[in-house]
């Protein structure tokens, strides 16, 4: 019958720590399968195979140790039972089977997919997500090992030691559910191990709050006289605001060949839903301040002309990101000067149309505006600005 244990290898890492692994012995020959965690050699017992209380995180580590062991004995144990090969060789590879359906390597085939898709939004978002899964794990960790305990403490550590929002731990929850069933879909993990749904971990999105431009400051932007930068930066913003809150990532992309008989016609980058809109003569003024030609890509706005090629999504992404964030900052410069206390950013442009728009045009309509596939979606959007019902209602008591 052969024999599992954990042991700590001589061989040590340049950190001064050794490697622990899973030892499988039978018919005097050995096999080594590493748990990814190293210990200092007075932090083990070698006696117990256990982590001292001298180590830091001796109780976690344990805690993983133990479910590895087992798992690993409940494989030698469903093979010797099977009347199929039971060599130290084929039971080593079956136990280490378990150990490759680990986080961080099925985090970076997450990652490696939403390169290849092109998704540099949430590939930037999500990595910095996992790299806080790492540090709070001390390394890789096992999905099995990844129980409502385990999350529990990681959104107190987040809350605790990264002093981060809900809505940033919810987020964190997100990436971790999005590559353990990743995991699940690959057998890597068992199904019976997830840690998510009802009576789990339930994942909860705080409501945020949205706040918009009012009518005079959007009439204060635009009758402000302003440097060159700002001015580029207020013409992204009032375009964004003039066709419906277009996203920023949209009006970037915006071509002369997209305006036709003094419509605007382009496709979604979100949802990749098509449409038209009506250029307001405020727009139209805007686009003629760019009327030089763009050989190469066509745009509008200078801020892409540098790509070599818009259909590579990733970089495109990466680019827009990076010329959002410097035109945010020349929008914080306007409101100061303008003495708008709000934040404004390229986003509160489609805030400012919703919250404008919200007691003039029918839901329905701005449905279409949106793009909404769902009516429930315009609805539940709105609802952050829509407070006329509200405040009569208030009115009729206070007076």
């Amino acid at each position: 019958m052969a024999t599992i244990k954990i042991v700590l290898r001589k061989n040590k890492n340049k950190d001064g720590s050794y490697p622990l692994v899973i030892r499988v012995t039978k018919d005097a020959k050995t096999r080594y399968i590493s748990l990814g965690h190293s210990v200092r050699l007075e932090d083990w017992n070698a006696q117990t195979s256990k982590v001292k209380k001298s180590h830091p995180n001796h109780a976690r580590l344990n805690n993983l140790f133990a479910k590895k062991l087992a798992e690993a004995t409940d494989k030698m144990l469903a093979l010797e039972t099977s009347g199929k090969d039971t060599s130290v060789h084929v039971i080593g590879k079956a136990v280490k089977s378990d150990r490759e359906g680990t986080f961080l390597k099925q985090a970076a085939i997450y990652l490696e997919q939403l390169k290849k898709a092109g998704k540099f939004n949430r590939y930037d978002n999500d990595s910095p997500k996992i790299q806080r899964v790492k540090e709070f794990a001390g390394g890789d960790i096992a999905f099995s090992a990844i129980d409502v305990p385990f999350l529990r403490k990681f959104q107190a550590w987040l809350k605790g030691t990264r002093d981060v929002t809900d809505r940033t731990v919810a987020n964190h929850l997100v990436i971790i559910r999005s590559i353990y069933n990743q995991a699940i879909e690959a057998n890597l993990v068992d199904r019976k191990h997830y840690p998510f749904g009802k009576g789990r971990i339930a994942i909860k999105f705080p409501e945020s709050l949205k706040i918009g431009l009012s009518e005079e400051e959007i009439t204060a932007l635009e009758q402000a006289e302003l440097p060159e930068f700002q001015n580029h930066a207020r013409n992204l913003f009032l375009i964004s605001f003039y066709f419906a809150g277009m996203r920023i990532s949209d009006v970037l992309r915006l071509k002369w060949s997209d305006f036709q008989n003094d419509r605007l016609y382009y496709t979604m980058g979100k949802n990749t839903k098509g449409g038209s809109l009506k250029v307001p003569m405020k727009a139209l003024a805007i686009l003629n301040q760019y009327k030089s030609n763009d050989p190469v890509h066509d745009l509008i706005f200078p801020d892409l002309k540098s790509l070599p090629d818009l259909k590579h999504s990733f970089d495109v992404q990466r680019r827009i990101k990076t010329r959002v964030r410097e035109n945010n900052v020349q929008l914080g410069k306007i409101a100061t000067a303008l003495g708008i206390k709000k934040k404004l950013t390229m986003h509160i442009a489609r805030h400012s149309f919703a919250q404008i728009a919200s007691d003039k045009i029918p839901v329905q309509i701005l449905q279409k505006l949106y793009r909404h596939s769902n009516i429930t979606t315009t609805i539940g959007y709105q609802s952050n600005f829509t407070t006329k019902d509200t405040d009569d209602a208030l009115s009729s008591v206070i007076g």
